[in-house]
């Protein structure tokens, strides 16, 4: 479902990302990790189309980034880590609004759109300014917006954020049902017990590199067979990757 060979981003003399091949299966939930600064948000930013790369490719379900942004942002819903919303419009208001971006009439939009409030506990206040909505409420909308179009890529940025454990157990049991419809999930979060629970396979990010990749069993036995859990094997590959780097440093 997505596919980037040799993307990478740099700024100046600063290299934000590396040079970074990945594959990312259909129907599966993706796990995207790595401590902050690593990298993580503008790689994301460059798979949804928001940020070219400057060098490398990315297509998305076989669409080329570069030549086909459109097409391939009409199958890519994106939930970012704040959500952005014009928050002087009902949540009714912002579904046809969204919907008309991705050429939906406004009674389809409104179609797609009221059972996905109801699904996501909004159904009451979906004629209530998003203004005077929570920030969980929010999370919950920008999620409902992002599935309106039916996208078969759905691109997390931090989805737990601000969310009450009953909310965060709906996003997760979410995201493994939309795995199970068939659809891809990529997920970048700091919440290792989620990205544990819910992903098949993951990605460990530092300094603008992959330093592991895998299943959760996969890296663990590679990392620390005997580790009770994903936070326990994250730090110590960041710690042998940061050795790994001084090391280097010290022979140069």
């Amino acid at each position: 479902m997505i596919r980037t060979e040799g993307i990478e981003k740099r700024y100046g003399a600063f290299q934000a990302l590396k040079p970074l091949d990945l594959h990312v299966r259909k129907g599966e939930v993706f796990g995207f990790l790595g401590p902050n600064g690593a990298g993580k948000t503008t790689f994301i930013r460059m798979i949804a189309g928001l940020l070219p790369p400057t060098a490398g490719k990315v297509w998305i379900d076989g669409i080329p980034m570069g030549t086909h942004a459109v097409e391939a942002k009409r199958i890519t819903g994106y939930i970012p880590d704040r959500p952005y919303l014009y928050e002087k419009l009902t949540a009714r208001e912002f579904m046809v609004f969204v919907g008309g971006v991705y050429g939906m009439d406004p009674t389809e939009a409104r179609e797609r759109g009221d059972p996905l409030l109801v699904e996501y506990g909004l159904g009451e206040v979906g004629d209530q300014l998003v203004e005077g909505f929570s920030h969980g409420m929010k999370q919950r909308l920008t999620l409902a917006v992002a599935l309106l179009h039916e996208p078969r890529l759905i691109i997390v940025d931090e989805p737990m954020v601000g969310l009450d454990p009953g909310g965060a157990r709906q996003i997760k049991d979410v995201f493994r049902r939309l795995a199970g419809e068939g659809r891809t999930v990529f997920l970048s979060t700091h919440s290792l017990d989620v990205a544990q629970e819910v992903c098949d396979r993951l990605v460990i990010l530092n300094q603008g590199a992959i330093v592991s990749q895998g299943s959760y069993d996969e890296i663990r036995s590679n990392a620390h067979p005997h580790a009770r859990d994903l936070e326990e094997v994250f730090l110590r590959i960041l710690d042998e990757d940061a050795d790994k780097r001084f090391k280097s440093s010290e022979q140069k």
